[in-house]
Formats: C-alpha cells, sequence, structure tokens
C-alpha cells in the first residue's frame, strides 16, 4: 500500500446536524455538516411527510378531483333516464318549432 496517495483518516471525526445531534465516527474529513440524522428524519422519527404546497398545487387537484367526483353521481340506470329525458325534450322542442 502505497503512503502517498490515501487521504489522512481521522478516528474520532465529528458529524453534526443541523437540529443539534452530534455524532463521532471515523472519516478522512475531520468535521461534516448534514441536515437531517437518524435523530430528526421523519423515516425514523414516526412523522408524516410534510408537504409544500408553494403554489397551492395540492389544494387545486383537491378541487379538480373532487368536481370529477360529484359530477358522475349516479348508477347506470339514472344515467339511462336522464338522457331518454333530454331526447324527449329535444323532440317535443323540434316539434314545436316545425308547427
Amino acid at each position: 500500500m502505497q503512503k502517498t496517495i490515501h487521504p489522512e483518516y481521522f478516528e474520532n471525526a465529528k458529524i453534526v446536524c443541523a437540529c443539534g445531534a452530534l455524532y463521532d465516527v471515523g472519516s478522512t474529513v475531520k468535521e461534516i455538516h448534514v441536515e437531517l440524522c437518524a435523530a430528526c428524519h421523519p423515516f425514523y422519527t414516526g412523522e408524516k411527510q410534510k408537504m409544500l404546497d408553494t403554489a397551492r398545487r395540492v389544494e387545486k387537484f383537491v378541487a379538480r378531483m373532487g368536481r370529477k367526483e360529484t359530477a358522475g353521481v349516479g348508477n347506470k340506470k339514472e344515467k339511462q333516464e336522464k338522457r331518454a329525458a333530454r331526447k324527449a325534450s329535444k323532440k317535443a322542442d323540434a316539434g314545436t318549432e316545425k308547427a
């Protein structure tokens, strides 16, 4: 093993998290700053994921989905009855226009 090509190894390198947690590990860097660790990451803490909605995209999507669900209310028989009523009203309108 060549001595000149390997980086220096630190036995007690410090990892500092944004939440304030400190860890001592071995690394080639003396100090490492991280944003998330096992103490604050939602996967390990069991917290639900926070959704950032900067342009109201989630609200708009939920509103669109709500409209689609309410627009299709009714079963097949009700739809057929509505269609038949529309056809009958169109025929009645067409009959009054000719006279």
